[in-house]
């Protein structure tokens, strides 16, 4: 419960998105691209407070900004060249998947991939926040593995989110100052890229790091843009229905942390010999997966609360209605992703890889797993 607590702030990103729904509505791709910003954020985020978490217990990094190690400013480095490799990359598939799904013509190409890299260039002043909360975490003594992922991924959502709407506020509504704005963004975010590539192409600890994030990231620009059509269905059935576009980014991120404590503790499990690697240790998992399940299933309730609150139609009877909805929804979620998660641990362990490797990726299919079930609760809800 405490950890799902932070899932709190995603409510906030959600408000700011029901606050913009005119903009959000100017054209098909914007609302779908939204979840792969959210996810493609996310997965950066977790990149490097992953690293930080590893780096500073082992040595390898100091909790200082200024007068740190090599490591550590190469690692800098290489976010700011994956933040722009992952623009690219969203921005082309979402392509393939707008002309066929979205209503949107090739053309749009260049919107999309000037918003996108726009977008993600300014949420990199986010970054230092994931990068004090880890250097403050680990001088009082805590374990920046358990803080920082938590607080780091509710900063990134909001934070995009605040990007995003910003970017797409110039963009369409301030004429063409605001488009030169935005591509000023770009540009400025492209000569650092080729000044930083120029200057680390022979480092070798920058070269695997890149390598190693490239085939993540194609595999989630995928699954994220499967997520971005899913909320483009659900925008046409809830149209302004400004509750539902408040709790979906709380919803993701909560879906996704039941995944993260089911199949990390099934991973731990397995590799202390305490069950055997096989889909038959799922009913000693049973009181780990109820827990996850119960928690977010309250905080759910929670959400339902506050989304209504927060747009000022809360009434006994709207509050029973949302909450059933959104429990309905947590159902079918929850049960896909922990048996993803579960089958993620077995083949981590039985193929000798880094879970962490595959972080990313079972964040994304949260976030596509918890539209798929909103989606089907809301057409059959009517």
């Amino acid at each position: 419960m405490v950890v799902y607590l932070f899932d709190i702030g995603g409510i906030f990103a959600g408000a700011i998105v029901a606050s913009q729904l005119s903009v959000m509505q100017l054209s098909p791709w914007i609302i779908a691209i939204y979840p792969a910003v959210l996810s493609a954020k996310g997965m950066i985020g977790g990149l490097l407070s992953g690293r930080l978490s590893t780096a500073l217990h082992i040595g390898n990094v100091y909790p200082k900004m200024f007068g740190n190690t090599r490591s550590f400013y190469t690692l800098y480095q290489a976010i700011f060249v994956l933040t722009a490799i992952t623009s690219l990359i969203i921005s082309i598939v979402s392509i393939i998947f707008g002309t066929q799904f979205w209503g949107i013509r090739f053309t749009d190409l260049y919107d999309i991939i000037t918003v996108v890299l726009a977008t993600m260039s300014m949420g990199l002043a986010f970054t230092f926040v994931s990068t004090v909360v880890a250097f403050v975490t680990f001088k009082k003594g805590l374990d920046p593995d358990i803080l920082v992922y938590p607080i780091m991924s509710t900063v990134a959502d909001l934070g995009i989110t605040l990007c995003y709407v910003l970017v797409l506020n110039l963009f369409f509504l301030y004429g063409q100052e605001g488009k030169v704005i935005v591509l000023s963004i770009c540009v400025l975010q492209a000569i650092l890229v080729s000044f930083i590539l120029a200057r680390n192409m022979r480092d070798e600890e920058f070269r695997k790091t890149i390598k190693e994030s490239l085939l993540t990231l194609l595999f989630v620009a995928f699954i994220v843009n499967i997520t971005g059509t899913i909320l483009n269905r659900i925008s046409g059935i809830v149209e302004d229905r400004r509750e539902v576009y408040t709790v979906y980014p709380a919803l993701i991120d909560t879906i996704g942390d039941v995944g993260s404590v089911v199949g990390s503790t099934a991973t731990t499990k397995i590799a202390l010999g305490l069950v055997e690697p096989s889909l038959r240790f799922i009913r000693h998992h049973v009181p780990q997966i109820l827990r996850a399940w119960m928690s977010s299933a309250i905080l759910f309730t929670v959400f339902s609360a506050l989304s209504l609150i927060i747009n000022g139609i809360f009434t006994l009877n709207t509050f029973l209605h949302f909450s059933s909805i959104l429990l309905a929804s947590n159902v079918i979620a929850v049960v896909a992703i922990i048996l993803v998660s579960m089958a993620v641990s077995l083949i981590t362990y039985k193929k000798g890889l880094n879970p962490d490797n595959l972080v990313p990726i079972e964040s994304s299919l949260a976030d596509s797993v918890t539209s798929i079930a909103l989606f089907i609760v809301l057409t059959l809800a009517g």
